[in-house]
C-alpha cells in the first residue's frame, strides 16, 4: 500500500534542512510512497523585533505547524525538539527523536580564540536567557547585546556590527555547513545547553497508525532516553524555552546522568547539580533533579527571572 504524506515545517534554511533529512529519511525506507513538505509559518517568525522573552514562548515556534497537524492539512510536523513545549497538544504526540547531533553551544568569534580570549568588556550577542546567564557567570565583566533570526541572518548581523561574538547552537551551525567559522565549541561545564538541543523531534496525530508505523523509523532509542530526562526536568520546573534553563542527559549502557542549571538574568546566581540512574527511570530521574533544584530556591528564581525579562525594554537585532 502506498500513500502520500505531507511534512510540516517552519521555512527557515535549518528548519528545511532538517524537514529535508526527514523526508529523505522516509522516501528511502518506503519509495512507494510520496513525500512532500509544506512551510507553515509561525509566530516566533513573525515577530523579529523584539525580545523572545518579551514575546512569551507558548509554542512560539510550533502553534501554526501543530494546528495545521490537528486540523489534517499536514501528515507530521519536524521540528527542532528544544522548541516544543513539554506538554503536547491534545491529541498529539512525538512519534519519533531522531538520533541528536553535538549538543553544545558554540562561539562564533571575530578574532578566534575561546570565551576566555574576549577581551574584557567584549560585546557577544545571544537571543537566548540561558545562555546569558551562564556567560555572565563565567565572564560577568562581558556585554550582552539581543540578536534574533534564522542562523544565517545571524551571521550577517554579527559580520554588519561592532559586536564581537555570538553564541550558538553547534547543531545549526553544522547543519548548514559554517563549520568552518566557529571558534570554539563550548564545554558543559562553562555552558550547559537547551533541553533538547540538537535533537529533531517528529509529531503526528495520536490515532495515526499509519503514520506512527512509518515514523518509527526514524526514533533513535537512546536519543529519546535522554530527552525524556531532561524535559522532564523543564516539565517540573514549569520552565519553557525563554527562561534561563539548560540540561544535558547522557547515557552508559543502563544509566543515565542528567545535569541541569537554573540562573539568574545576571548570572550572579546559578543553581546547578546532577543526578543518575537506570535509564528505564529516565522521566524520575529528570523530576528528582528539578525538585532539588525546587528546594535551593529555583523556582523563586525563575519567577523573578521572567518578571524581570518581561519588563526588559532592550529591542532584538
Amino acid at each position: 500500500m502506498s500513500g502520500k504524506f505531507v511534512i510540516g515545517s517552519r521555512g527557515s534554511e535549518l528548519a528545511l534542512w532538517q524537514a529535508e533529512f526527514v523526508k529523505d529519511r522516509l522516501q528511502t525506507a518506503f519509495p512507494n510512497d510520496q513525500f512532500e513538505i509544506k512551510i507553515i509559518r509561525t509566530t516566533g517568525d513573525e515577530l523579529l523585533d523584539r525580545p523572545l522573552s518579551k514575546i512569551g514562548d507558548k509554542g512560539l515556534f510550533t502553534k501554526q505547524i501543530e494546528t495545521e497537524l490537528i486540523n489534517g492539512r499536514i501528515d507530521l510536523a519536524v521540528h527542532s525538539l528544544k522548541d516544543l513545549q513539554t506538554e503536547q497538544p491534545a491529541g498529539l504526540t512525538i512519534a519519533a527523536v531522531c538520533e541528536r547531533e553535538i549538543p553544545n553551544d558554540v562561539l562564533i568569534s571575530k578574532i578566534g580564540g575561546s570565551i576566555d580570549d574576549l577581551p574584557q568588556g567584549s560585546t557577544v550577542a545571544t537571543g537566548s536567557l540561558r545562555r546569558r546567564s551562564q556567560l555572565l557567570h563565567y565572564r560577568p565583566e562581558l556585554k550582552i547585546a539581543e540578536i534574533r533570526g534564522n542562523v544565517p541572518t545571524r551571521f550577517r548581523k554579527l559580520n554588519d556590527s561592532n559586536i564581537d561574538a555570538m553564541i550558538l547552537a553547534y547543531a545549526g551551525v553544522s547543519r548548514l555547513g559554517l563549520d568552518k567559522h566557529i571558534s570554539q565549541i563550548i564545554p558543559f561545564d562553562v555552558m550547559l545547553p537547551a533541553v533538547g538541543q540538537g535533537a529533531v523531534a517528529v509529531e503526528i496525530r495520536e490515532g495515526d497508525g499509519r503514520t506512527a508505523e512509518i515514523v518509527k523509523q526514524l526514533d533513535h532509542v537512546q536519543t529519546r532516553i535522554c530527552v525524556t530526562a531532561e524535559r522532564a526536568f523543564l516539565k517540573t520546573l514549569e520552565g519553557g524555552c525563554q527562561v534561563p534553563i539548560g540540561a544535558h542527559a547522557t547515557l552508559d549502557g543502563e544509566v543515565v546522568s542528567l545535569e541541569g542549571m537554573v540562573g539568574s538574568l545576571d548570572g550572579t546566581v546559578i543553581f546547578r547539580d546532577c543526578v543518575s540512574g537506570n535509564a528505564e527511570g529516565a522521566e524520575p530521574l529528570g523530576i528528582e533533579l528539578a525538585n532539588t533544584m525546587i528546594k535551593l530556591g529555583a523556582r523563586e528564581l525563575l519567577d523573578a527571572t521572567r518578571e524581570q525579562a518581561s519588563s526588559n525594554t532592550n529591542l532584538a537585532m
